[in-house]
Formats: C-alpha cells, sequence, structure tokens
C-alpha cells in the first residue's frame, strides 16, 4: 500500500476496523498463496492434475482477495478518493486475469503481507528491510523464472539463474549476464529495480537516522555530564559561602566582645 493511500485510510474507521479483523487471515492466506504458486512453478514434476488443483486453489484465493478489495470499497467513505489512491492495487487484481501476466500476482501478495509487517514491525526498520528483502527477492526469482522458462533464446533457464539475477538486479549491480526477454519478465524486472532503489533508500534513511539519533543521544548525555558538573560546582560554592558567612559572623561576634 502506498503512502498516499495509507494517509487516505486515516479517515476511514470501518476500513481500520476490517483490515484488524482480517490482517491475520490475510497474511496467512497470502503466504498459502504464494508457497503453492512457488510450488506450482518449482515442481517439474507436478502432474497434470495436481497443477490443475493448484491453479484452483491459486485462482479460489485470488478470488478472496478481490473480495477483500471490494469489501473494502464499499466501507470507504469516499469511494473514488479510495479507488484513486489504490489504482495500483486495482490493477494488480484485474491484469493477472490474462494468463501471460498471471505471475503479477505475487505483487499482490506481497501488498498483503507487507500492510501487516508495516504495523506489526512497526519502528524495528532492520528487521522489516531484511524480511522485506528475502521476500521480495524470492518472488521476483519465483516469478521471472515463471514468465522465462519456457521461452526460446531466454538467459533466465533454471531457478538458480533467477536468483542470481534477483540478487544483482535488487542491487542495482545489473552484470546483464542475465535479463529478461518477455513483457511480464520485463514488467517484473522493473518493479524489482523501483523496489531495490527504494530499499538501499530505506537502508540510507536508517543509517543516517541511527547517526543522528547516536549523535543527538551523545551530545546529551555530555551536556547532562556538563549541568551535573555545573551543579557540583555550585553547590560547592554554596558551602564555601556558607561557610565564610559563618565565619563572618563568628569574628562579627568576636569584634563586638572585643568592643564591649
Amino acid at each position: 500500500m502506498t503512502a498516499v493511500a495509507a494517509g487516505a485510510e486515516t479517515d476511514e474507521p470501518r476500513i481500520a476496523a476490517w483490515d484488524r479483523r482480517l490482517d491475520w487471515w490475510l497474511t496467512g492466506l497470502a503466504v498459502v498463496f504464494l508457497a503453492a504458486y512457488a510450488w506450482s512453478v518449482l515442481d517439474r514434476t507436478l502432474s497434470p492434475a495436481g497443477y490443475a488443483a493448484i491453479e484452483v486453489g491459486l485462482t479460489v484465493t485470488w478470488a478472496l482477495f478481490g473480495v477483500d478489495y471490494l469489501v473494502r470499497l464499499v466501507l470507504a467513505r469516499r469511494r473514488w478518493r479510495f479507488i484513486g489512491t489504490h489504482l495500483l492495487d486495482l490493477a494488480l487484481l484485474l491484469l493477472p486475469m490474462f494468463r501471460p501476466l498471471r505471475a503479477l500476482r505475487l505483487i499482490t501478495v506481497l501488498g498483503v503481507l507487507n500492510r501487516h509487517m508495516r504495523n506489526d514491525v512497526r519502528g524495528r526498520i532492520a528487521l522489516y528491510v531484511a524480511g522485506t528483502v528475502t521476500l521480495v527477492g524470492f518472488v521476483a526469482a519465483v516469478a521471472v523464472y515463471d514468465a522465462e522458462r519456457d521461452v526460446p533464446d531466454a538467459s533466465i533457464t533454471t531457478f538458480g539463474e533467477a536468483l542470481w539475477w534477483t540478487i544483482t538486479t535488487i542491487s542495482t549491480v545489473g552484470y546483464g549476464d542475465r535479463y529478461p526477454v518477455t513483457f511480464e519478465g520485463r514488467l517484473i524486472a522493473a518493479s524489482l529495480m523501483v523496489a531495490g532503489i527504494a530499499l538501499l533508500g530505506v537502508v540510507t534513511a536508517s543509517i543516517a537516522a541511527w547517526f543522528v539519533e547516536t549523535l543527538r543521544a551523545s551530545e546529551a548525555a555530555e551536556a547532562a555530564q556538563v549541568e551535573g558538573d555545573l551543579d557540583r560546582v555550585q553547590a560547592s560554592l554554596d558551602t564555601v559561602l556558607t561557610q565564610l558567612q559563618t565565619i563572618s559572623d563568628r569574628l562579627d561576634a568576636l569584634e563586638r566582645d572585643r568592643s564591649r
């Protein structure tokens, strides 16, 4: 879900309540969908009947994602605004209905998983980034392998090559020894490139924030130490002044005694 979409839902309490009720269920459904899809792609020994059964399960699961979108649309107070801020979600639900673009279903699964991870992980950026990189990398590898493996002149024909291509792409290295040749594969590549840049930005921002917080904490500690030292000096001065005042009072008393 985009930042705009997240901001648009802050004034949609019914959608927020729906998300709270179904987040865990949808997350589990997304994990099952991802596992079944990966099984159908990676297991080349599947019988036609087994493959058909998995496809039926994937289609039913996909329909449930569509129901989730429609329910959230019905619950929205401003439906046109909801549609406008969820155009990508709508496109990713409709485009995979075309057989050549079915691997794009995995991007919606990432969105469902991210919706829960973002709320659950909260400030633990390192865990979130590591989990996101692993998940995005695996999904991209499976998707591009599914799109490219049976295409003539393809350079990505094994899952190992797909993983290597994913690593070089998401890290923005891009050796060019492996590259997609299909339209679907290139769409996946474009999405992965954007994800790689975004993740690098998150990592860079997190490191910068850590340095700033560390510097501020150090400065705060030094300021507290200086303030403590000043308080101790002030207390010592007060003690000395009190003693001097006591001595002065005694001297005055002695002087008065002598004058008598």
